[in-house]
């Protein structure tokens, strides 16, 4: 996969060429009931959906975005275009994608890495999926893996048992935004006893001025079934801002293992506010591995709900806050049940600078008798103008639990950086150098191909880092 220089090039040069528009005007980019039916007409929507999205339209209306966090004043909701689709019909066949689409997915790697490494793979450019496939294989064994849009028309009954049910609209100010206007994404289903042992991958694109993406992912394992499934997002440098405000909604059965991978590479002007929540069944395991850059605001905390005995969840994230940006991440879990486990490592690096905040959530239920739970936050700053930040919200309700949080700041060493120089390395690669390895636990825990990319783009930031 290329840099992000050499990518921020061929979506300018893709920008000058002429293409499809959408199917929207400026005149239907205002928030109301008409685009609301506007969206759902397009995609051939049942009523359900449609009632859903005109429900959550008055709860957005009704409620008022966070008082809390990093600044959002920079998000101008009446000049985003909430639906835009990028022509051509969604498909199987790469050949058969628009080729100016497909130029820019050929270079970030998205055909070759299903080749190599993947049970299925999906595309997604502005708020629709132009690609989708799954390898014959794994059809056969039952799994289902469409876009989100011809999941609800396909299987309307199974989508509507699940969807809105984790993250429904009421959880928060742009939960509701989403759940009117959501557009494309990516439906999982394993069927129970299924071991997926490929991991299936969406790649999510928004390359359009002051865009919303507001993607759904839905993922269903059965009992016993495993899968790892990765999601991919960026979007080239504007001068107006965009919105990412997509939600993930996993359902891990009985004795299930599911992994969550995602790396969030969006652009300076994108403010990322994203909504991931898992509900976990008796004696599940569910992962998260998550990597946040680019964007110029995050305010992205995975939920773990560890409703069934035995329960577990693993979070483990990095978080790179460089110049302007603040990145407000970190991790919820609730412990519902008796004997659940999880662990929170969360590591991030401020440069020139950033912000880097932890904000986690930790309760541990009456009912939830001999619980384990381990919080570690990890932060390095690299100069005296960056900033780091914990702040953790620790609820606990039953004195059989064990629970530990530990929160460390800290800079580079300059014996550290000493050594590296007395070897020969320039002083800027030597800082790079002892990034990398302060941030290669949770890396490594990526797939080769993406922890390999996840290097290159930290060390892409890293440029001119000194002093």
């Amino acid at each position: 996969m290329p840099s992000r220089s050499s990518i921020d090039g061929i979506h300018r040069q893709v920008r000058d060429r002429p293409g499809p528009t959408s199917y929207l005007t400026e005149e239907r980019q205002t928030l109301d009931e008409a685009l609301v039916h506007h969206i759902s007409e397009e995609k051939r929507e049942p009523k359900w959906m449609l009632d859903l999205r005109l429900k959550s339209l008055q709860l957005f209306r009704a409620s008022s975005p966070p008082a809390w966090g990093p600044d959002l004043s920079a998000l101008q909701l009446d000049d985003l275009l909430y639906y835009a689709h990028p022509g051509g019909r969604q498909t199987d066949e790469w050949g058969e994608v628009p080729a100016h689409i497909r130029r820019v997915y050929d270079r970030l790697g998205v055909p070759e890495a299903e080749r190599r490494i993947l049970a299925g793979a999906g595309a997604q450019y502005e708020s629709a999926v132009i690609y989708h496939r799954l390898k014959e294989q794994w059809a056969r064994e039952g799994v289902i893996f469409l876009s989100m849009d011809d999941a609800v028309r396909e299987h309307p009954d199974l989508v509507r048992s699940y969807f809105a049910q984790c993250v429904p609209p009421t959880a928060h100010h742009f939960a509701a935004l989403h759940g009117a206007v959501w557009s494309g994404g990516t439906f999982l289903y394993v069927p129970a006893g299924v071991q997926v042992r490929e991991p299936l991958q969406a790649y999510f694109r928004m390359n359009a001025p002051h865009m919303g993406q507001f993607e759904h992912t839905l993922v269903i394992v059965e009992e016993g079934a495993s899968v790892h499934y990765i999601e991919g997002c960026s979007a080239p440098q504007y001068g107006s801002s965009s919105l990412h405000a997509g939600t993930v909604e996993i359902f891990a059965k009985r004795g299930s293992t599911v992994r969550y991978s995602s790396v969030e590479n969006w652009s300076r002007n994108t403010l990322n506010l994203n909504t991931k929540r898992a509900l976990v069944d008796e004696g599940a395991t569910m992962e998260w591995v998550g990597g946040n850059l680019g964007s110029g605001v995050t305010m992205l905390y995975p939920c773990s709900v560890l409703r069934g005995k035995g329960a577990r969840c693993d979070h483990f994230s990095l978080a790179l806050a460089d110049g302007n940006q603040w990145q407000d991440t970190g991790a919820k879990v609730i412990h519902l049940a008796p004997k659940t486990s999880s662990t929170v490592i969360s590591k991030s690096v401020s440069v020139r600078g950033g912000t880097a905040v932890y904000r986690g959530r930790l309760e541990v239920a009456p009912e939830a008798h001999d619980s384990t739970a381990s919080v570690q936050c990890e932060a390095l700053l690299l100069d005296a103008r960056s900033r780091a930040e914990t702040v953790p919200d620790i609820r606990v309700r039953n004195v059989t639990a064990v629970v530990s949080h530990e929160a460390r700041v800290g800079k580079l060493s300059e014996d550290d950086l000493f050594y590296l120089a007395s070897r020969g390395l320039p002083e800027e690669q030597a800082r790079a150098m002892i990034v990398n390895g302060f941030l290669e636990p949770i890396v490594r825990l990526l797939p080769l191909e993406y922890a390999v990319e996840m290097n290159r783009l930290i060390e892409l930031e890293m440029e001119g880092a000194v002093g």
